[in-house]
């Protein structure tokens, strides 16, 4: 659409548009099992006629309100390790920072080809991750000794204890900076990458790694939208119906969830983010307008 088109629209068309198109977006998020935000700042930034930095600002409390509403829950539960979590969501959360800092510091030009090629690159991962029920760990490595990251949960499924250990700590360190450093420039949230490094690289079950992810998230994602907020890059005209939508289309699609066939909507969210990716990189170089 162009600007002339889109200054012609009455203002209160976008944030029913938004509504909308959030509402589908909760839907598809909570039956792919992936997280709103990620789906939310490729998708609106590309397509509604809002500054990338709105978007961003919208996109980490988008997420946010998300991991807050289940974190309890899931740590009372015992299905999350807090114990885990913090290690790794407190270098998150400086790197989140430094991120909000670089990506409001760039024109939105960069910021935006520099979206699409992440979102490309991210649902190219998402195409072949692969994921361990209960990764195989001999033994962990001195710095998990030190941080204590071992210890057992109650699985409900299967009512018995299943133990856990973790290994591989220091590159787990290390993906978990560059996690907070995109996450904070992009608002992306942080789930879509917090899952694979917490299972797959330390080798935590794959159970836990999903619960803690959503406590991991709500420490990153906080330090990062205090940096928006402080800087006014939150506008309640997107971030109201935008949150609003996404929640009410998470419980349509937790209803959902029992009859969809995950392995499909998995992939209609892959060709939506290389749809949505290739938008943003095509506009932040000029080549579509």
């Amino acid at each position: 659409m162009h600007a002339a088109d889109t200054a012609t629209l009455a203002w209160w068309i976008w944030p029913i548009a938004l509504f909308a198109a959030t509402f589908a977006l909760g839907i598809v998020a909570v039956l792919s099992g992936v997280g709103g935000g990620v789906l939310f700042v490729p998708i609106v930034g590309s397509f509604f006629p809002f500054h990338l930095d709105f978007v961003r600002g919208t996109g980490l409390l988008l997420a946010l309100s998300g991991a807050l509403s289940a974190a309890p829950s899931l740590l009372s539960a015992g299905l999350a390790s807090l114990r885990l979590a913090m290690p790794f969501a407190l270098v998150g959360s400086v790197a989140s920072i430094v991120g909000a800092l670089v990506g409001l510091a760039l024109p939105a030009a960069v910021m935006q080809t520099a979206l699409g090629a992440t979102i490309l690159a991210i649902a190219t991962l998402m195409w072949r991750a692969q994921r361990s029920e209960h990764p195989e760990v001999a033994a962990p490595d001195r710095l998990a000794l030190l941080l204590g990251l071992r210890g057992a949960y109650l699985d409900p499924a299967s009512g018995r204890q299943i133990a856990w250990q973790t290994h591989r700590t220091p590159a787990g360190l290390a993906l978990f900076a560059g996690i907070g450093l995109l996450a904070g420039m992009f608002g992306l949230g942080a789930g879509w990458a917090n899952v694979p490094v917490l299972n797959l690289v330390l080798g935590a079950p794959l159970k836990m790694s999903v619960a803690t992810s959503g406590v991991v998230l709500a420490v990153i994602d906080t330090s990062a939208a205090w940096v928006y907020l402080h800087s006014g890059a939150v506008l309640p005209l997107i971030t109201v119906p935008s949150i609003v939508g996404v929640m009410l289309g998470a419980k349509v699609g937790a209803r959902l969830l029992r009859v969809a066939r995950a392995s499909t909507l998995r992939a209609v969210v892959i060709v939506l983010l290389l749809v949505a990716g290739l938008r943003a990189l095509l506009k932040g170089t000029g080549l579509w307008t």
